[in-house]
């Protein structure tokens, strides 16, 4: 196929997040992409580009943004500028755009599961397919490839965990159960999906959301509605803050976390911005890559996925199995 996934090591000898894809482009030249990880120190080589998928912490943009090598879509700088308070020194993309990487032609996809986050599609020297996809929620909007690298938070099929469908009918009655509800709700990423369900569900009054949150969806929503600050609203009225704060809002307020877990004091919420395992699977059915890359989360979902779609014909390793060291590689 061409393609040679890599893993890069910091200065302590450890394995930095995630990993590097080297290909050569359709002229020749090899180039190397660094997927969802931190910085490679000035004094190592370079990869042509840090592709950020989305701005979640654990796809490592806060490190990334920071290097003119990085590349993600528009709203995710925003997004990343908004949430580490520093500037996005990268280059941006539109949502369904592309990108030109050292010769070689990069496109994006939505993904659903963020604003601003998305798949990455380029083919090297042989005419290989390579799809980067981060985390999904629709990937109805991805093409087919040749190499998928993609996500397995819920990739285990025999945690019953993994299996869910989105609640929108609890949600629907949670925000019908009184005058004045609480959505307790991560700043970024749920905070917006909230806020998109809310109008979906002919909410048009004003949504009050801690300031962060606030900040984020009047700058990464198309048409949010009226938004306002907590310190703003009147007797009624539906509130959006991050799930830590739903104690400091008045006792009256009926609240509610948008989560799968099951540990928050308050009422939960199935909402998730994730496929589960049936979606993954259906996904990869969708795409129908030659072999499946699964390199995010930690743990041992990665593994279980893809031994999954072993076990279903579908060829697939995972990041543990990749032993290739960035910088010792041979194309």
């Amino acid at each position: 196929m061409g393609v040679l996934a890599c893993r890069q090591k910091n200065s302590r000898g450890t394995f930095k997040p995630h990993l590097a894809v080297s290909f050569r482009s359709e002229d020749g030249k090899v180039c190397t992409f660094s997927v969802d990880s931190t910085r490679v120190p000035k004094k190592q080589p370079q990869p042509d580009a840090y592709l950020i998928t989305h701005a979640h912490s654990d796809h490592h943009g806060k490190s990334a943004m920071l290097s003119e090598l990085s590349v993600c879509a528009d709203k995710t700088a925003v997004a990343l500028e908004i949430r580490h308070d520093r500037k996005f020194k990268g280059r941006t993309v539109d949502m369904c755009g592309s990108i030109e990487v050292n010769g070689t032609t990069v496109r994006t996809y939505p993904t659903g599961h963020t604003a601003g986050a998305v798949a990455f599609y380029w083919e090297n020297d042989v005419g290989t397919r390579i799809l980067v996809t981060g985390d999904v929620k629709d990937p109805s909007a991805l093409p087919k490839c040749d190499l998928l690298i993609t996500e397995a938070n819920y990739g285990d099929h025999d945690d019953p965990s993994c299996h869910f469908e989105d609640d929108l009918e609890g949600f629907r009655s949670a925000l019908d159960s009184s005058p004045q509800v609480a959505f307790g709700a991560y700043a970024f990423g749920k905070a917006q999906r909230a806020v998109e369900l809310l109008r979906e569900i002919g909410h048009d009054g004003p949504i009050a959301m801690e300031e962060k949150s606030l900040i984020l969806s009047n700058r990464l929503l198309d048409e949010p509605g009226e938004l306002v600050g907590l310190g703003e609203f009147d007797e009624d009225v539906v509130c959006i803050v991050p799930p830590w704060d739903l104690g400091k809002l008045p006792r009256s307020m009926a609240k509610y976390v948008m989560t799968g877990r099951q540990d928050y004091y308050y009422p939960s919420l199935q909402i998730s911005d994730h496929l589960d395992a049936n979606g993954l699977v259906d996904m990869v059915e969708k795409v129908d890559p030659e072999m499946t890359l699964v390199y995010h989360p930690g743990g041992d979902r990665p593994g279980k996925f893809a031994s999954y779609l072993n076990s279903i014909g579908r060829g697939a390793v995972c990041l543990e199995d990749v032993d290739n060291i960035l910088g010792n590689e041979n194309l």
